[in-house]
């Protein structure tokens, strides 16, 4: 037979020898390319088809075909796979089609538990089911397989990507009035005329509820010159509860409110109203921008507002709105300059450190603009 006729030696250039070292070595090649750089190195090296087949680990038939290779066509030819036309396709568009339709749904419409497929769920589904459902070509679907037909619709059942759906039917005449608002106190602040800025004040309200008290129970650890660049924290920790902060942000001198409370209910938000009243002339109206929360529209908050009439005025920003308040910019530096990585002893700590980094944001206040007036519709 021809395979059993014996091969000539091949000759390989200093370039070659280099190139072939360089692959057989290389992490990054296909694995067949270092596969076959080694049956040539091998073979450079001891002419011998068993003898290279053991030291490479690899049947007498697979060294036969990439010598003839190197001998016929160059060491570079037999690298790389000789072109060959691709089969006929044996999974038709129907199958297909029908695949794709069961990953538009979800597996718990078919009687599954899971709420989202994976393509070995997919794969499985589609040999138990393809038959009876006049598809036989996926009779022997794996996980490659649904895979390259999923790849070539765009389709990725197995993630899910979040959205917001509108909810309030007066989204955008409320967004306008909150930018208008805005808009507003941008020229009132730019104005020379200082009587028009002591008629009206606008601040935005909201909160920032869930801030854990996290505690270390082992010390953190310095960073070491030469050693460790971070600081070093013990994974464990401990809680102790956590805070909600009820902020709100000047829009014309940048000073910041802030409560830190265990709940955030109505009784805490009055206190902060109270906070906001004393801070301004009691001749002026103070406008605040914030949520639909409970709190602010509750019994309670109600009736503290009708002891100091025309004194507040709301502005409500829509459902779902909540990043058209500016005192969300406020709650991000804060999280960037103080709550980020926090550890602290007790829950009285962490009130303690959020008030103080309020306090030190208000010994250098910033003026927070909404910048972004095209959305108003104008």
């Amino acid at each position: 037979m021809a395979r059993k006729t014996k091969r000539s030696p091949i000759f390989l250039k200093d370039e070659q020898l280099q190139e072939l070292n360089r692959i057989s070595r290389t992490r990054t090649a296909p694995a067949q390319e270092i596969q076959r750089a080694k049956i040539l190195l091998s073979y450079y090296e001891i002419p011998n088809i068993s003898e290279v087949a053991r030291n490479v680990g690899v049947v007498r038939d697979t060294v036969y075909k990439c010598i003839d290779k190197a001998l016929e066509m160059g060491v570079e030819s037999a690298l790389k796979d000789l072109y060959h036309r691709p089969k006929e396709p044996t999974i038709t568009m129907e199958a297909k089609a029908w695949l794709v339709n069961i990953a538009c749904s979800k597996p718990k419409d078919f009687g599954m538990a899971a709420e989202l497929w994976t393509q070995k769920a997919l794969a499985g589904y589609a040999r138990k089911h393809a038959a009876e459902s006049g598809h036989p070509s996926l009779n022997r679907a794996g996980k490659a397989t649904v895979n390259r037909i999923l790849k070539n619709q765009t389709l990725q059942p197995h993630k899910v990507k979040y959205y917001l759906e509108k909810r309030d039917h007066e989204f955008e005449s409320k967004m306008k009035e909150v930018l208008l608002v805005y808009k507003e106190v941008h020229l009132q602040n730019d104005s020379q005329n200082t009587d028009d800025k002591k008629q009206i004040y606008t601040v935005c309200v909201d909160e920032k509820p869930g801030v854990q008290a996290i505690a270390n129970v082992a010390p953190d650890l310095p960073p070491q010159p030469n050693q460790y660049p971070q600081i070093a924290r013990d994974y464990e920790y401990k809680r102790h509860g956590t805070a909600s902060i009820l902020a709100g942000l000047d829009l014309h001198d940048g000073h910041v409110f802030a409560q830190v409370q265990h709940q955030h209910r109505s009784r805490e938000f009055i206190e902060l109203l109270k906070e906001i009243d004393a801070y301004y002339p009691l001749d002026a109206q103070i406008r605040i921008i914030l949520d639909n929360h409970s709190s602010h529209i509750s019994k309670e908050t109600r009736a503290y507002l009708t002891t100091r009439p025309g004194r507040f005025i709301y502005v409500h920003t829509p459902t779902h709105g909540s990043w058209l308040n500016l005192a969300e910019t406020l709650f991000g530096k804060m999280a960037r300059t103080f709550l980020r990585h926090i550890r602290v002893s007790s829950w009285e700590e962490l009130k303690k450190r959020i008030l103080l980094g309020v306090h030190e944001i208000n010994e250098q206040p910033v003026v927070h603009r909404w910048r972004k007036f095209e959305f108003s519709g104008n």
